[in-house]
């Protein structure tokens, strides 16, 4: 499913396809991950029964798929997700530091598909398989969402009785952005995309979402009062100061001096998020709940039309 590569991408699936005539590339004209599954699960064969997803970024074991499959069916789940272990590639710097800060726990929170843990039933995880009849039954991926469409369709899948089983034997590595300034951009639509996914089901954000939205607003409060009370300035300076000591101490104790970095790194994280779930919670989209109708209708008539055909 391919959103409009400009590198190699498309060179190398079509000399796959070549090897492998079960392998077909299928333009996806949205351009969104989201897009991408509810085009698949639509246009795969009548027959199949399981969705695996397999993002970019990223690199699988060979025996990824068989272990997302075994897990589905052994654990009668309607879903598998996986850990992410994230590395930098070789030879990569600033990647280094960023990998570092997204494996902390002041980089993820505590997030257990960030962290590993042990194979068992879960609330949320990274998507790696589905069962494709449940998939479709409620409705696929929000394609309104451009980021934390797999924590909405979580929501939405344990409501309507979904079982989502973490299997960790299956944990793909996940390659980070490898500059700030991406990496900025990538965890202000994160930010953005939770917050609308609180937002459309009316959840309560947890204390590790709204930690971030505390230092930028300690920040920013500092900032403003420093010219009327010079001392509140130093409001400003104790986030900073935390992340930047926490990456050298990261240095010291690993005796990597690329890991330095990485004090950076969790701010970018950090304010980014916090930034994008700020401007998320204040955006109103009037027309998000037609176009929503609209594709669970287009999901039912599609569905409809397969079910004449078999």
């Amino acid at each position: 499913m391919d959103g409009g590569s400009t590198d190699r991408t498309l060179a190398l699936v079509a000399a796959f396809s070549a090897r492998h005539s079960a392998v077909v590339l299928q333009h996806n004209p949205r351009r969104l991950q989201s897009a991408a599954m509810n085009l698949a699960a639509r246009l795969a064969a009548p027959g199949a029964a399981v969705l695996v997803r397999a993002d970019a970024h990223a690199h699988y074991a060979p025996d990824f798929v068989q272990c997302c499959v075994s897990a589905l069916l052994q654990n009668e789940a309607t879903s598998v997700v996986v850990p992410m272990r994230t590395q930098a590639l070789p030879g990569a710097g600033l990647q280094h530091a960023i990998a570092a800060a997204q494996t902390s726990r002041l980089g993820n929170g505590g997030a257990a598909h960030r962290n590993g843990g042990a194979s068992g039933f879960v609330e949320h995880g990274h998507h790696a398989a589905f069962d494709r009849e449940f998939f479709r039954a409620i409705g696929g991926y929000d394609e309104e969402f451009t980021h934390n469409e797999d924590a909405e369709l979580d929501v939405r899948a344990i409501a309507a009785g979904g079982r989502i089983w973490m299997c960790t034997q299956a944990a793909p590595i996940y390659y980070p952005r490898d500059r700030l300034g991406p990496l900025a951009q990538q965890y202000f639509r994160h930010g953005a995309g939770r917050a609308k996914t609180l937002r459309k089901h009316r959840i309560k954000p947890r204390p590790r979402q709204l930690a971030p939205v505390v230092a930028l607003a300690g920040c920013a409060a500092g900032l403003v009062a420093a010219p009327f009370v010079p001392v509140a300035a130093s409001l400003a300076f104790i986030y900073p100061a935390c992340c930047l000591s926490w990456g050298v101490a990261r240095a010291i104790r690993e005796r990597d001096p690329r890991l330095i970095a990485g004090g950076l790194a969790l701010m970018t994280m950090h304010l980014s998020w916090a930034l994008g779930f700020l401007t998320g919670l204040a955006r109103a989209s009037p027309l998000a709940t037609e176009n929503r109708n609209q594709r669970r209708l287009d999901w039912d008539v599609d569905a409809t039309a397969s079910a004449d055909r078999r």
